[in-house]
């Protein structure tokens, strides 16, 4: 039996467009920055430490490591480093993610929450 090696490649491609968990759907930065000046701003701040800790980098950093940031005590002993999976978590329930963290606020739309990391992870490079 002969194997067409397009036939692997074509099943990769239809998995990752259908959601078949090998990528993650970019989201839109410019809708992500309205979304975070909106809903995030009155307690995040790219480059201050507010109510929350400053998100400028945030994206591949460890939960917990902002200098001179007090977290709880649950995020502080956390393991998780922020990425699009975690982050995405995260913006859904804080609270189940990382018990005993404090903040309250998330983002129920999987769209927006895709929006806002994709504004982290770009301003995380800057």
């Amino acid at each position: 039996m002969t194997r067409n090696p397009m036939t692997g490649a074509l099943a990769l491609v239809l998995m990752s467009a259908l959601g078949g968990g090998m990528a993650h759907a970019a989201g839109d930065a410019n809708h992500g920055k309205e979304i975070y000046d909106t809903r995030c701003s009155a307690c995040h701040s790219l480059d201050a430490n507010r109510v929350g800790p400053m998100h400028r980098g945030v994206y591949g950093r460890k939960a917990g490591s902002v200098p001179d940031y007090n977290y709880s005590a649950g995020v502080r002993a956390s393991t998780v480093i922020w990425t699009e999976e975690t982050l995405d978590k995260w913006l859904t329930e804080p609270r189940a993610f990382i018990p005993g963290a404090k903040m309250t606020c998330h983002l129920s739309q999987k769209t927006d929450r895709d929006d806002v990391i994709a504004y982290l992870k770009q301003e995380s490079g800057k």
